[in-house]
C-alpha cells in the first residue's frame, strides 16, 4: 500500500509536460469515417485530421496556433501479401487543386520561428519528397514529437494496420480542410507494381464531425 501510495504521489507531482505521451489506438481503417476502400487491391486507408486543441493535446508543441495540420494516417491491409510504401507519395491536396508535401521537423521549426518573429503566416519551402527521410531540428520538442507520432512504417504487412501522423503546412489556408483531399499514390504490392491512387475526401471528416455535434 504504501509503495502504491508512494507511485501515485509521484506521479500526480510530474509537470504536465512529462506526462504519458502515447499514440492514439489503432483501429482498422474501415472503422473510420473518413476512409477510402480499395476491394480489388484489398487495401483501405484513412485519415482523420487533429484539428481542435483537445484532440492535438497529445502532441508536446500547439500546431495548430502555427498553421500545422496533423493528419492520423491509417493504412489496412486486408490482403494476404505485403504493401510497400517505400516510394509513397502522401499529399494534403487543397481545394484549389494545390498539394503539399508532408512537413519534416526542421520545416515545422523553421515555419513556427518566421511566424514568431513576424507575426504573419510563412509558407514553408518545398520540404522533402519521402515521408521517410527525416530531418533534424533543433528544437528537441518538435524532434521528439516526430520520433514518437510520425507514420514510418514502410511495408504494412498481410491482414495488418499500421498508423501514424503527418503534419502538413496549411498556413496559408483560411479553412484549409473543406474541399480538400488526402492524395495518396505510388503504393506497391508484392511484386512491384503500383496501386490505384487513393483521393480521401475531407470533407467526409467534416460531414462526420457535424453530425456529431447535432
Amino acid at each position: 500500500m504504501r509503495t502504491a501510495a508512494l507511485l501515485l504521489a509521484l506521479a500526480c507531482a510530474l509537470p504536465a509536460g512529462a506526462r504519458e505521451r502515447k499514440l492514439p489506438s489503432t483501429q482498422p481503417a474501415t472503422t473510420y469515417a473518413d476512409v477510402e476502400v480499395h476491394a480489388q487491391e484489398q487495401v483501405a486507408i484513412a485519415a482523420e485530421p487533429y484539428d481542435t486543441r483537445d484532440k492535438a493535446s497529445l502532441f508536446r508543441v500547439d500546431y495548430l496556433s502555427h498553421g500545422v495540420m496533423p493528419v492520423w494516417l491509417v493504412v489496412t491491409n486486408q490482403g494476404d501479401r505485403p504493401i510497400s510504401l517505400k516510394d509513397a507519395r502522401i499529399l494534403f491536396e487543397t481545394a484549389a487543386g494545390d498539394r503539399i508535401q508532408a512537413a519534416e521537423p526542421e520545416d515545422v521549426e523553421r515555419l513556427m520561428t518566421r511566424r514568431e518573429r513576424q507575426g504573419e503566416h510563412i509558407p514553408l519551402p518545398a520540404p522533402l519528397p519521402k515521408i521517410h527521410l527525416k530531418g533534424k531540428a533543433t528544437n528537441k520538442d518538435i524532434e521528439a514529437d516526430f520520433d514518437q507520432f510520425e507514420y514510418q512504417t514502410l511495408v504494412v504487412e498481410p491482414h495488418t494496420t499500421r498508423a501514424g501522423f503527418l503534419f502538413y503546412d496549411v498556413s496559408a489556408l483560411t479553412n484549409p480542410l473543406k474541399g480538400a483531399h488526402l492524395y495518396v499514390r505510388e503504393l506497391r504490392n508484392a511484386d512491384g507494381h503500383e496501386l490505384f491512387s487513393f483521393e480521401i475526401p475531407f470533407d467526409k471528416y467534416l460531414a462526420s464531425k457535424s453530425s456529431q455535434m447535432n
